[in-house]
């Protein structure tokens, strides 16, 4: 499930480190997890759908690497990013 444009630009924008930052790590992260919001949702409304459940864990184990780099290389922002989405530190 694509994110429209509008939504895609207020998460980067909300994440970013300067105006031209697209692909940092907070900005992937805060993407991916609005994704996996989403596919979530659907996986609720349709449980029996597989392949959608195949890309919801795909998503969620691309996120997982990717908060485990930031936490091994800048903690400070790992903490506040993972404090702004609610997602728990294991």
């Amino acid at each position: 499930m694509a994110l429209d444009t509008a939504k895609k630009q207020s998460i980067i924008t909300k994440f970013s480190r300067n105006e031209k930052d697209t692909g940092s790590c907070e900005v992937q992260i805060g993407l991916l997890s609005e994704r996996i919001s989403g596919l979530t949702q659907h996986l609720k409304d349709n449980p029996k759908d597989h392949s959608s459940r195949l890309g919801l864990l795909r998503l969620v184990g691309q996120r997982k690497h990717l908060l485990k780099y930031l936490k091994r290389t800048q903690y400070e922002r790992y903490a506040k990013l993972i404090a702004e989405l609610g997602i728990k530190d294991r």
